[in-house]
C-alpha cells in the first residue's frame, strides 16, 4: 500500500519503482496507456476475467508484502483468525470445504492459532488476501504473501459470524485497519508504525508514500461507476483503469508503471516487468459491472424522503453540485478546496486536494449512499444527519429541522 515504507532500505526502494511501458512514451502514459477503449466493457467473458483480477490478482506485489516487509513471517507466527478479524479482514464463506465450516461452528477449528490463518489462505478464503502455502516437512507454511483489490474494496455479509460471510465486491471494507495490518511489519520504524498505527479503521492515506504527509481519507466504494467519470475524490483521472494503475503499481506495490507529471511532486514510478497493464480493461469491466445496493426496506420513510427531495433540488442547494442519475457535476466541473464543507480537515492535516494532481474536488456519486458511512473524503461526518447539519451550518442554509430530517431521509434512499 505504501511504498514511502520502502525508504527502510535502498532494496525495499527498488521494489516500489516501477517501469514505464515500453509501448507508451513517458509523455503519452497517462493519456495513452491507462485508457481501455476498443474492447466492450459488456463482454461477460471479459468481466468474469475481471472478477478474478479484482479478487486474487497481486500484480506480482508478493515482492514488496513478502520480500521486503515480511508480512507472511507475522502472519504465520503471530496472525490468527480472531487477530485478523479484529484489524478488519474478512473472511468468504464460499471458499470453505463444509468440513471446516462444522469445524469452525463446533469448536474443533481454533480460531486462535495462526495455522488456522494459515490454511484459510491456502483456501483463497481470506478476502484481498492472496498466499503461497507450502509443505514443508509435513507442515503446511506460508512461504509468500500478497494483496488483491478486494482487500479494501470487499468486505462480507456477516451471514455466518461477523467479519464471516458471503463477499460483497465493491462495498468499501470500513472495517480494515491498513495502518495497523501494515504496523505489523518488523521492517519498520517505530516512527513510521505510529503513523500507520494513526490512521484508524477504515482509512488510507493514498498519498503519503509520495508527500510523506499525513493526511488518510475514507475508504471509497467501488461499486455504482458505471457512466461515472473523475473517478477519485480528487477527480484525476478520467476513467476507473487511472486509477487502478495508480493503486495497482504504487500502493499494492504490483509491477508495472505510473506517471503523473501534475502532481506535486511529479511520480514517476517504475518496476518491470509489466504485470498490470493488461489487465486493466478486464478489472474495469467488472468493476462497472458492480451495481450500488438499493436501500434496504424498510430502512427509510418514504412520505419524508419525497419532502426531502424537494428539499435537496432547492433551499437545501444540494443539486447545484449532485445533478444527473449518478448525483455529480463532475468532469465538467469540479470545486476549489474553499467551496466545500469538509476542509478545513481534522487533526489540523493538509489539504488533502493541494496533494492531488487537480487540487480540486469531485462531487462525491451519491448512490448507495445510505452504505458507507463516514461521509466526505475525511469522513469529518459519521452519520446523514451530520452531513446535512455540516452542510446547513457552513452553507448558512437555515433550514428548519423538519427540512434537515426530511433531508435525511432522501438521502438514506437513494
Amino acid at each position: 500500500m505504501q511504498h514511502r515504507i520502502a525508504k527502510v532500505s535502498s532494496r525495499a526502494r527498488s521494489v516500489v519503482v516501477t517501469t514505464v511501458l515500453v509501448s507508451c512514451s513517458v509523455v503519452a502514459l497517462v493519456a495513452a496507456c491507462n485508457q481501455t477503449t476498443g474492447i466492450s466493457p459488456n463482454d461477460p467473458a471479459l468481466i468474469a476475467q475481471g472478477k478474478d483480477i479484482f479478487r486474487f490478482d497481486t500484480f506480482g506485489d508478493e515482492t514488496f508484502w513478502t520480500d521486503t516487509l515480511r508480512m507472511h513471517e507475522v502472519i504465520r507466527s503471530a496472525v490468527d483468525p480472531t487477530t485478523a478479524l479484529s484489524v478488519g479482514l474478512k473472511v468468504d464463506t464460499d471458499s470453505l470445504p463444509a468440513a471446516v465450516v462444522a469445524g469452525i461452528q463446533n469448536g474443533s477449528i481454533s480460531l486462535t492459532s495462526p495455522a488456522t490463518t494459515v490454511a484459510l489462505l491456502k483456501l483463497n478464503a481470506v478476502v484481498g488476501v492472496k498466499g503461497t502455502v507450502t509443505n514443508v516437512g509435513g507442515q503446511d507454511v506460508l512461504t509468500r504473501v500478497g494483496i488483491t483489490c478486494a482487500l479494501c474494496h470487499s468486505t462480507v455479509d456477516n451471514s455466518f459470524a461477523p467479519g464471516i460471510g458471503r463477499r460483497l465486491d465493491g462495498w468499501p471494507n470500513h472495517d480494515l485497519n491498513p495502518g495497523a495490518i501494515i504496523a505489523l511489519s518488523s521492517a519498520l520504524t517505530p516512527a513510521q508504525k505510529a503513523v500507520y498505527n494513526s490512521w484508524g479503521k477504515g482509512k488510507y492515506d493514498a498519498r503519503y508514500n509520495f508527500d510523506g504527509l499525513n493526511g488518510p481519507t475514507v475508504i471509497p466504494p467501488a461499486y455504482g461507476l458505471k457512466g461515472v467519470t473523475s473517478v477519485t475524490y480528487t477527480g484525476d483521472g478520467a476513467e476507473l483503469a487511472y486509477w487502478n494503475r495508480y493503486v495497482a503499481v504504487t500502493q499494492m506495490h504490483g509491477h508495472g508503471s505510473w506517471v503523473e507529471s501534475r502532481a506535486t511532486p511529479p511520480q514517476n514510478v517504475q518496476n518491470p516487468p509489466d504485470m498490470v497493464t493488461a489487465k486493466l480493461a478486464a478489472l474495469q469491466a467488472y468493476q462497472l459491472s458492480i451495481q450500488s445496493p438499493p436501500a434496504p426496506a424498510g430502512s427509510f420513510d418514504a412520505t419524508a424522503a419525497a419532502r426531502g427531495r424537494l428539499v435537496f433540488d432547492g433551499a437545501g442547494q444540494c443539486a447545484s453540485c449532485h445533478i444527473g442519475s449518478h448525483f455529480t457535476d463532475a468532469p465538467g466541473r469540479l470545486h476549489s478546496p474553499t467551496e466545500v464543507v469538509s476542509e478545513p480537515e481534522p487533526n489540523n492535516a493538509p489539504s488533502f486536494a493541494s496533494r492531488s494532481a487537480t487540487k480540486m474536488y469531485r462531487s462525491t456519486p451519491l448512490r448507495g449512499l445510505w452504505q458507507h458511512a463516514p461521509y466526505f473524503h475525511n469522513g469529518v461526518a459519521t452519520t446523514l444527519d451530520g452531513v446535512v447539519e455540516l452542510y446547513n451550518t457552513r452553507k448558512a442554509l437555515n433550514l428548519t429541522a423538519q427540512q434537515k430530517a426530511d433531508l435525511v431521509q432522501y438521502l438514506k434512499s437513494l
